[in-house]
């Protein structure tokens, strides 16, 4: 070697072992970032250089770090809440309603590739379904029959989410709000309806007690005996409560011969009341006496 040659340099061994630190620092970086775990309800949607790779499933997966990126799908049911709908009725009701969806991706790939957003998109086709479909039913079928609109709606909505990969599981309307004079209204309504009812069946039991009165009396009039054992009877319950007052019940068809011999023409109370008649005309009246002139 010359004299104007310049010595090298011996690496020392501190040197190596900050190269090899660094080294291992980027690779441990650029693993942290290429891998990715994904938990059992959850898909992966992977673009490789803006283009779509198959659908990742659960467990570690591999991408490319500034080339790969990866767009979790949650498939669980997720639920959503349709605020409260200003409507108008078949009948020109207006009414608040409200409703919840439930609802769930079945296709991840569709879902981020048809629609920008498919939570907000669905909730908007709930909400515009809603409105629409109430507005032809009247406010009766609101109240009674909301499993058939429960069932219409879902179909309806699910109709036009099936192309994004969203399952409608179910649609719940939760409340339905009308205004106080309409509730009113509704009150009166039920409270003539449940008088009504009454009455009938306060009806229909007069009709059967006399239906059962008549046929008992039918009974009585075939049998004297009995009707004596149910005077007994009546006048033994009279007794039963140590009353002071004997009710004796007396039938009119026994006083009615002794009434009939006593103010017949020639009888004792005709006599009496018309003595120059002595019997002669029996065209006179025991009711046309003098005395009650």
């Amino acid at each position: 070697m010359g004299d104007g040659a310049r010595p090298r340099r011996r690496r020392t061994p501190l040197t190596g072992l900050i190269i090899a630190g660094a080294a291992i620092v980027v690779v441990g970086v650029a693993l942290a970032f290429s891998v990715t775990v994904l938990r059992e309800y959850e898909r992966g949607v992977v673009f490789r250089a803006g283009r779509v790779r198959p659908l990742y499933g659960p467990g570690m997966r591999f991408v490319i770090p500034l080339v790969d990126r990866l767009v979790r799908v949650d498939q669980r049911v997720v639920t959503l809440t349709i605020p409260p709908q200003e409507v108008i009725t078949k009948d020109n009701v207006p009414a608040r309603v409200n409703a919840v969806v439930m609802f769930r991706i079945t296709e991840p790939v569709k879902a981020i590739l048809a629609v920008e957003n498919y939570s907000v998109a669905t909730s908007q086709i709930a909400q515009t379904t809603l409105r629409s479909l109430l507005g032809r039913a009247d406010l009766d079928t609101l109240l009674a029959h909301r499993e058939d609109l429960n069932q219409d709606l879902r179909n309806i909505i699910e109709r036009q989410t099936s192309d994004w990969g969203v399952e409608v599981q179910i649609v719940e309307i939760k409340d339905v709000e009308i205004p106080e004079s309409m509730q009113r209204a509704m009150a009166r309504e039920a409270e003539a309806e449940r008088e009504r009812r009454a009455k009938i069946i306060n009806a229909h039991g007069e009709l059967q007690a006399s239906e059962e009165l008549r046929q008992a009396a039918d009974t009585l009039s075939r049998s004297p005996a009995s009707l004596q054992l149910r005077y007994l009877q009546t006048l033994l319950e009279l007794g039963a409560d140590q009353n002071s007052t004997v009710v004796f019940p007396l039938p009119v068809d026994i006083i009615t011969p002794f009434l009939r011999s006593a103010f017949e023409p020639g009888g004792p109370a005709w006599q009496r009341d018309f003595p120059d008649h002595g019997g002669r005309d029996e065209h006179v009246s025991p009711l046309d006496r003098p005395d009650r002139g």
